[in-house]
């Protein structure tokens, strides 16, 4: 279930435990030792994330609770600033809800209109209709890297292209893609990218919004507070510039440093042999499941789309994917996501309710996903032959 969240390496539990036992001091607050040092360990590890999506400058990297977060903080900034009635956002039917219900809110509140890219028969994003959709109304683009349940990859450069060609902004939604391939910020051309610290090998409670700062620096403030404001009076204040502007009250700093250290972990892995491990795992774990009986499996295959992730939403004939998924984990102890993992409309569009979710990361080995998909077909046949 990697794609949910990830394991944390020994680096990064132990940055975390360091970080609490010897610096643990607010930030940006003190000119003692401890809180020095704590800002030190939390600005270092901007820098950090900064260098690891290859931002321009660290002051491009605000720090969120999680993707969600960083999302919704466009949406009622800049969104809220910039987008008005007769306006349009355009996203696609795969979206995560994180990147769908924030928008939802922000039309039902400034009386834009939501419009949407459907899927291919091979489950990748069908962008045929891309120049009938993107017109001079349109203000945001909001899209996913990758998919959390059918794994494409999708055509960001393609639609980077098309959405400045009218004026229109970009936001991504990285969460599948930053902690399993290399990603380059300024090589996408995109105005925002988000990503959560927990699918990165780093803690839970941090993630990070990248924006270009002249983006950022348009927007109004997310939430007020401390930390974020220049000078404060009794009728009004001016903020500060950014990062810190979106930045308001105490920081989750520790989680921040730790975030550094998977930043860290992940870069001496490199990136790029992590996407090619991954390549390997997807290969196995589709073409094992494809042995399955009665198993539809959605999304590009590894051949349709080398860059998809290693994962693979899929169902079984007459099997419900909540009762496979308790039964696998009770057999062999598999950590297998079973509902509609955040996309409901992706799964009407699919025609089902439900799926079940197989998700490896570069530390799984074949040998697991043997036992993993081994597990899958002898719970199926045995749910099929109490059906019957």
């Amino acid at each position: 279930d990697n794609a949910a969240t990830s394991h944390k390496p020994v680096q990064v539990l132990a940055e975390l435990d360091r970080f609490y036992r010897a610096d643990n001091s607010n930030v940006h607050r003190g000119m003692h030792t401890m809180s020095i040092r704590a800002t030190e360990a939390f600005e270092g590890a901007r820098a950090r994330v900064a260098k690891f999506v290859n931002a321009a400058d660290p002051c491009e990297i605000v720090f969120t609770r999680n993707a969600t977060e960083a999302i919704n903080l466009v949406a009622r900034t800049w969104a809220r600033a910039k987008v008005g009635p007769g306006d349009e956002i355009l996203l696609t039917v795969m979206e995560h809800h994180s990147n769908l219900v924030p928008w939802q809110m922000l039309a039902a509140e400034v009386g834009c209109k939501l419009r949407f890219l459907g899927l291919t028969p091979e489950g990748t994003l069908d962008c045929s209709e891309l120049d009938d959709v993107l017109t001079e109304r349109t203000r945001l683009v909001s899209l996913a890297h990758v998919s959390n349940v059918l794994g494409c990859a999708n055509p960001v450069a393609a639609v980077v292209r098309r959405a400045r060609a009218v004026g229109a902004r970009v936001l991504l939604d990285a969460c599948q893609s930053v902690p399993h391939a290399p990603v380059d910020v300024q090589a996408l051309g995109a105005d925002w990218l988000v990503a959560s610290g927990h699918k990165m090998c780093g803690p839970s409670g941090i993630g990070f919004l990248w924006g270009r700062a002249e983006v950022l620096r348009e927007a109004p403030p997310f939430l007020g507070g401390g930390e974020m404001i220049d000078e404060v009076g009794l009728e009004a204040s001016t903020w500060a510039d950014i990062p810190h502007k979106f930045e308001a009250g105490t920081p989750a700093f520790g989680e921040a440093a730790a975030l550094g250290a998977a930043c860290d972990y992940l870069t001496g892995l490199g990136m790029g042999r992590v996407q090619q491990r991954e390549r390997e795992l997807t290969q196995h774990l589709w073409r094992r499941l494809a042995e399955v009986p009665g198993i539809t499996m959605y999304g590009p295959t590894p051949e349709q789309d080398p860059h998809r992730a290693s994962l693979c939403a899929f169902n079984i004939e007459g099997v419900h994917p909540n009762d496979l998924a308790t039964l696998v984990d009770q057999e062999k102890g598999i950590a297998m996501r079973a509902g509609h993992h955040c996309t409901q409309p992706l799964h009407k569009e699919l025609g089902v309710t439900f799926s079940a979710r197989l998700s490896a990361h570069f530390y799984n080995t074949e040998e697991e996903i043997d036992v993993a998909v081994a597990t899958v077909k002898d719970v199926a046949e045995m749910l099929r032959g109490f059906a019957a």
